[in-house]
């Protein structure tokens, strides 16, 4: 990553603090990296704003400091990439948390914005959310089990076939968890 790609980086932890402008950008982002392949909830592209806009205004909805929060990376006052992480109360499983939609946009890849947002992550999710373990669920077949090793994560189990992306692809959903904090 080069001086002018290094991220700042912005938590929006309620439905308050992120501007209709930023939620465009974060939408965009999110219909781009969806249409590129990217694995982030969408399974079956193309998607555009009519299928991206209500699952964005659903999940900007539920944040809230103790629950959900976003956490973007901004480049030069542009999201260069973002993720969320969302923990339950209940007193059995509060000390950890779950990591999903983490992505980079397409203009921004290769850049080290993904480690550094997943970085940033952790050390919110520690500090700020007092969470001790964070879990997330990866598609097989796209590396994302090496990408996420390369940052600590371990895997612990896969769901065989879990996830069918078409006739005859069927793919593991890989279990990984990143502990301790």
């Amino acid at each position: 990553m080069t001086s002018n790609d290094v991220p700042d980086f912005q938590q929006i932890i309620r439905p308050d603090q992120i501007s209709p402008e930023l939620t465009e950008e974060l939408i965009d982002c999110w219909i781009t990296v969806t249409n590129a392949g990217g694995a982030v909830g969408f399974p079956f592209p193309p998607v555009d704003v009519t299928h991206v806009t209500p699952v964005a205004k659903q999940l900007i909805d539920g944040l809230t400091p103790q629950r959900s929060r976003l956490v973007l990376a901004m480049v030069d006052g542009v999201l260069a990439g973002w993720l969320n992480i969302r923990r339950d109360l209940h007193p059995v499983v509060a000390h950890w948390g779950t990591v999903s939609h983490v992505q980079s946009h397409t203009s921004f890849r290769g850049r080290g914005i993904g480690a550094a947002l997943m970085n940033r992550a952790r050390q919110i999710a520690r500090d700020d959310m007092g969470l001790q373990q964070l879990h997330l669920a990866a598609r097989a077949g796209i590396g994302l089990e090496d990408f996420y090793g390369r940052l600590g994560w371990k895997e612990i189990g896969r769901w065989p076939g879990a996830l069918r992306l078409g006739p005859d692809d069927d793919r593991d959903e890989i279990l990984m968890i990143l502990a301790p904090l």
